[in-house]
């Protein structure tokens, strides 16, 4: 997946359950790459581990049996990712009261190999669902040992190739960002796009979903380019889109806090005139060096409402001594939700019951399961200022038809 993640066992009952409690939207249960930067970074492709666990450990006693599968060992910010992961499962097993789970952490040590050697020993351990793993090249491998089985994978992959049958992402992916952030604009009157994206992974795919998703409101492309890490070319890529902006009203860039104040310094460099259109932008814009930019303020962006992540990291703090990864909230809503859901008998982890059309409200907000795999993320969308993000439409309660 993606960068990585984030209590307070002395509060009361009723603060644990305001936290979990309703973890599920759907009607038949009583009251899960991240952001800031790129999800598509070389994160995706950790470098070799330092020496993974062999036997793993588990968390809990309950009867149902959960694989999780972690880069623990993996070697830096993949262990550091794997750790804060492991530390934010530990803390919704502790806020959920005694949930009828044991989650069966394995050490992937951030290698495909590993991760289906875990996948195996988790499956022969008899877990009926896997968390994990943390990244895109690891996933085929846990999913083809799952699927053998008929055990779904719960993967924290924002690379969303590798969802599918069986598979399913509990991440933050580009798509969701930029289809809310494009409908905003469009519900704001804007109907005439441009875009300066990065040519990457990352940027491929915002570059579909941005076409798709101003097709879908009416709208039309009048400007698109693309850059690469040569100055020459971000230049020129810049001097286009500056030359065709009189007839945008809206820009898209998505890109990463240090790279995008670049982007910005080029294209006014280039004679952009970047007030006179509304900027608009993903969750990685979610930056104090995006926020520094005073060329960015007033640009909108599209990530979950931060209120339910500063108030988890507050408790991941009082718990652990330090703050979390951002993609610790992800371990933690998929802990949650299988402990909500093993509550059920039957087919409690089965496709119907995972694709629920009325999703799930987790840490950061609603979200729910589609039948490619894929996610669908209830964004809010925020404003661009010098003290941060400040909300201009807020996150849905639920899902419409």
């Amino acid at each position: 997946m993606t960068d990585s993640s984030r209590h307070n066992s002395g509060r009361s009952g009723t603060s644990r359950r305001a936290a979990v409690g309703l973890i599920l939207t759907a009607p038949w249960v009583a009251g899960c790459a991240g952001l800031g930067s790129n999800p598509f970074s070389s994160s995706e492709q950790p470098p070799g581990p330092s020496g993974p666990e062999q036997q793993g450990t588990a968390l809990g006693s309950g009867q149902v049996k959960v694989g999780m599968i972690l880069p623990l060992s993996g070697a830096g910010n993949a262990g550091v990712a794997g750790t804060a992961m492991k530390n934010a499962a530990e803390m919704a097993l502790a806020e959920f009261h005694n949930p009828d789970i044991q989650l069966l952490v394995k050490d992937d040590g951030g290698t495909p190999q590993r991760a289906q050697q875990m996948a195996q020993q988790a499956v022969d351990e008899g877990a009926q669902i896997i968390l994990g793993p943390l990244f895109g090249l690891s996933v085929p491998g846990v999913a083809q040992v799952a699927r053998g089985r008929n055990v779904p994978v719960v993967a924290y992959s924002t690379d969303s190739s590798v969802a599918g049958r069986g598979v399913y992402l509990l991440s933050f992916l580009p798509e969701s960002d930029v289809t809310r952030i494009v409908d905003y604009a469009a519900g704001t009157g804007k109907r005439s796009f441009a875009a300066l994206l990065p040519e990457n992974a990352y940027g491929n795919v915002v570059e579909v979903a941005f076409k798709q998703a101003v097709a879908r409101k009416g709208g039309r492309v009048v400007a698109f380019e693309k850059y690469g890490t040569d100055a020459a070319q971000m230049q020129g890529a810049a001097h286009n889109i500056a030359q065709a902006l009189p007839s945008a009203d809206a820009l898209l860039l998505a890109d990463d806090g240090d790279v995008l104040v670049r982007v910005s310094e080029t294209l006014r460099a280039s004679g952009a005139d970047l007030k006179r259109v509304q900027l608009l932008g993903t969750g990685l814009w979610d930056s104090p060096r995006v926020f520094g930019d005073a060329a960015l303020q007033g640009g909108v962006y599209a990530a979950p409402d931060p209120s339910g992540y500063r108030a988890f990291a507050k408790r991941y703090r009082a718990k652990y001594g330090q703050d979390p990864v951002r993609t610790a909230t992800l371990a933690y809503d998929s802990v949650a939700l299988v402990a909500a859901l093993a509550k059920q008998s039957g087919q409690r982890f089965s496709p119907e019951v995972l694709t629920n059309p009325s999703g799930f409200t987790g840490i950061d907000g609603l979200f729910r399961f589609k039948a490619d795999g894929t996610n669908e993320r209830g964004l809010a969308v925020l404003r661009v200022t010098a003290g941060g993000g400040q909300i201009v439409s807020g996150s849905p309660k639920s899902f419409g038809a």
